[in-house]
């Protein structure tokens, strides 16, 4: 019966007006005591661990800020090697062969088409993805999985479907569909690409390594923007590269022989920021 809900409504729903709505809504502060129940009754709903949050529950004004807490420092070490982006479950993982990830079961989609050029095709061929899906539980900033320099990115406009179960196994090329920031971060062990997804009510995204981009602005005329950095952007393992407001997904991309491990390994697997990915 949800699904046949799901398979009604979704495909109306003015899902990106709807979502920077709601993005505006959660971020408003409320005043005293309401604001501080309604954040503390958001964190019991989705079984937040307010003890790990950098500030004390009463300092939140918002469940927006809640949202896009920092956490205190030391709660996530930093492993040696590459290590997980964001503190999620691995939905998806595996080989990348003749550039094609996987969605869901019989569902597939491109290098191409996720980073909207085939500047970076052959460099991710023959290696490994990853698929890390963020609930409103998790901590929902997203860090580097190793140290390097930031070459290129793009702000890759697009729609904001939902990217629960039912939108994974329903809606083809969902990754590659909705609204999307990548990036590319040459490492010493080759080409690393992070690509932080947007979803329904989750339209804006702040990147932390480059402030230009901020999918909060919405121009009539909404085009790519890719841009190469020359010079590069240094960036260190674990370091932060942006912020969701809400929930939602990053794929990551790594080419042959960066990680030693087989992705597939991993999934179901729920992830730690920081924590190594050879597990």
């Amino acid at each position: 019966m949800k699904n046949k809900i799901f398979d009604v409504v979704m495909p109306v729903l003015p899902k990106n007006d709807l979502s920077h709505m709601v993005g505006r809504l959660v971020h408003i502060p409320l005043p005293g005591v309401v604001g501080r129940r309604s954040v503390e009754w958001f964190a019991k709903m989705y079984d937040i661990d307010l003890s790990e949050a950098e500030l004390p529950v009463e300092r939140y004004r918002s469940i927006g800020e809640l949202f896009m807490r920092k956490l205190k420092p030391g709660v996530r070490p930093i492993g040696e090697g590459i290590v997980h982006p964001a503190d999620a479950v691995i939905t998806e993982g595996g080989p990348i062969q003749n550039q094609t990830l996987i969605q869901a079961k019989g569902k597939t989609y491109t290098v191409g088409e996720l980073l909207k050029t085939d500047a970076w095709t052959a460099a991710f061929e023959g290696g490994q993805y990853m698929t890390y899906y963020l609930c409103p539980t998790d901590y929902h900033r997203v860090h580097s999985p190793a140290d390097g320099n930031v070459v290129w990115s793009s702000h890759i406009p697009g729609e904001l479907w939902p990217v629960n179960d039912w939108s994974v196994n329903a809606i083809h090329n969902l990754f590659a569909v909705n609204e999307r920031v990548a990036l590319v971060i040459e490492t010493p062990k080759g080409k690393v690409a992070l690509i932080m997804v947007a979803a329904t009510n989750v339209g804006n995204m702040t990147m932390t390594f480059d402030s230009e981009i901020a999918t909060t602005k919405r121009p009539s005329n909404r085009k790519i923007t890719q841009k190469k950095y020359e010079p590069a952007l240094p960036i260190a393992r674990g370091e932060e590269v942006g912020i969701f407001r809400m929930g939602s997904t990053v794929v990551m991309l790594y080419e042959k022989g960066v990680i030693e491990i087989e992705a597939a390994s991993t999934k179901n697997h729920r992830s730690k920021m920081g924590a190594s990915v050879q597990v």
